[in-house]
């Protein structure tokens, strides 16, 4: 089966590329049709990049042989004028939402129980050096998932209108709420200053998102963090 990596490298080397392997990872993964969504924009700013440092010729020429092995040509030319750097940045990456919604495949069970409070909890809180206050509920799930190469908690708190996921990112920060609807999943991050920011979502799509930024603002102010 194909992995990401491999999928990537095939469609850096050409974006039109219909091999049915490549279709069929696209439509498993997540992060790679997100990938995939942005090469148009990565080569656009390769193009822009080229003609401040090169010229127009030089970026119409990288342009016209956009869909015949485009990076491997862009690759040299950014090489020689001293590009390269800035253009990496630019690379397509998948948002921070749609990770989290693609991170939720990985643990179905964390939605099965519903009247339990979880064994881990006090480990998991523990290893985030943080607290939960009574008014977060009952938390029926917790587990400390690799995400974006970070330990973070992940908890499934129990509402009035059902369970509810949360994701303690300390080390992913956004400027302001981020509202999501992906994938059979409705959802908010919020900034945490000087914490990163949290993640809550539902499997409602029926969900009012402006509840769940409420119960994503109470559960925000539930989190406390030890000295």
């Amino acid at each position: 089966m194909m992995d990401c990596t491999q999928y990537r490298r095939a469609m850096l080397s050409d974006p039109s590329a219909s091999d049915p392997q490549l279709r069929a990872h696209r439509l498993s993964c997540v992060e790679c049709a997100s990938f995939t969504r942005g090469l148009p924009e990565f080569e656009a700013r390769l193009v822009r990049a080229l003609r401040l440092s090169t010229g127009a010729p030089v970026a119409a020429a990288v342009a016209g042989a956009a869909r015949r092995g485009w990076l491997a040509m862009a690759a040299g030319v950014m090489l020689a004028v001293g590009v390269a750097g800035a253009l990496w940045v630019g690379l397509p990456r998948s948002s921070l939402a749609e990770d989290v919604v693609g991170h939720m495949a990985g643990e179905p069970q964390a939605w099965d129980r519903t009247n339990l409070i979880s064994a881990q909890l006090p480990t998991v809180l523990r290893g985030a050096q943080m607290r939960l206050s009574a008014g977060a509920g009952l938390v029926s799930y917790a587990n400390s998932c690799l995400f974006r190469g970070y330990r973070v908690p992940h908890l499934v708190v129990q509402s009035a209108s059902g369970p509810v996921t949360v994701m303690v990112l300390v080390h992913e920060s956004v400027p302001a709420p981020v509202r999501f609807d992906e994938q059979g999943y409705r959802g908010v991050i919020l900034p945490m200053p000087g914490h990163g920011s949290v993640a809550v979502l539902v499997r409602d799509q029926d969900a009012d998102l402006k509840s769940v930024e409420r119960m994503a603002l109470m559960l925000r102010g539930a989190i406390e963090w030890k000295a």
